[in-house]
């Protein structure tokens, strides 16, 4: 069982930066892929990024592209999500996630945390 809470989000103007984290605890955590979907008012949740458990491999959906940089520390049991040139789209509900692969689809991971908002006016 893993257990995870973000923190780090929050109100921001569009061009600005926030720095999302979430803390895991349970067993095995190095062993997961971790990542990270939003889901905006009205709209699905889509995916955003994942990294392997190694670290050796990451994605990113095309939107987030350049500006959001996943990285994790397996001592500290905690995965990040750096966000820059932020943009009124990326206004949602971010939730980190670790599962068994750094799948885009959310059915591939197990575990959710309770999400944290980030708010981007223009």
């Amino acid at each position: 069982q893993v257990q995870l809470v973000e923190s780090g989000g929050g109100l921001v103007q569009a061009g600005g930066s926030l720095r999302l984290s979430c803390a895991a605890s349970g067993r095995t955590f190095s062993r997961y892929g971790m990542g990270w979907f939003r889901q905006a008012p009205g709209k699905e949740r889509e995916f955003v990024s994942a990294m392997s458990w190694s670290g050796g491999s990451t994605r990113y959906a095309d939107s987030v592209k350049g500006r959001f940089t996943i990285s994790r520390d397996n001592a500290k049991n905690t995965v990040s999500l750096q966000m820059n040139s932020l943009k009124p789209e990326d206004t949602a509900v971010y939730y980190c996630v670790a599962g068994s692969s750094t799948d885009v689809y959310s059915d591939a991971y197990d575990y959710w945390g309770q999400g944290t908002q980030v708010t981007v006016s223009s």
